[in-house]
């Protein structure tokens, strides 16, 4: 089964709204993603149904945040993803009648759907603020990445 990184990628796209673009055109999180606009422009639409992020045509307009990352969970984000997924194994449904296969079956959807409840109680405590403070507590061991994201100013490392 293929995995679906639209969660990871979101959360990429968000925390880069927030710490270096503050808005960005579809064309340019797709070039950062290295996908399709159109297929920025499809999942990005799902969060701003969500009221997660917003978009202004023309000119200067572009994708940006609509909430402050305080305000947004892991969950927020995969909910309006459509829930994906989370697991790449499911049941077999080789012979339905069987009642070994329907044992299995059971032992396993019960499994995931207590691993999946897990998932989401814990989606709902991690906010993008607290991803992005590890993102600025990691950015601390690579200063030219930090002068680059404007997290450090020449004047900074000389003390003036």
């Amino acid at each position: 089964m293929r995995q679906d990184h639209r969660l990871s990628r979101m959360l990429h796209v968000l925390i880069h709204l927030d710490r270096h673009r503050k808005h960005a055109t579809s064309e340019e999180i797709a070039e950062m993603l290295r996908t399709n606009p159109v297929v920025v422009r499809r999942t990005l639409a799902g969060l701003r149904k969500a009221g997660l992020v917003a978009s202004e045509k023309g000119h200067g307009g572009g994708w940006r945040l609509a909430r402050g990352l305080g305000e947004i969970t892991l969950r927020d984000i995969y909910t309006a993803l459509g829930e994906p997924p989370l697991f790449a194994i499911g049941n077999a449904q080789d012979n339905p009648v069987c009642l070994v296969e329907k044992a299995v079956n059971s032992a396993i959807d019960h499994t995931l759907e207590q691993a999946q409840a897990l998932m989401m109680d814990r989606f709902a405590t991690i906010t993008l603020a607290d991803i992005a403070a590890d993102f600025d507590k990691r950015l601390l061991d690579y200063p030219v990445e930090a002068r680059r994201f404007g997290h450090v100013r020449d004047h900074d490392k000389t003390g003036s």
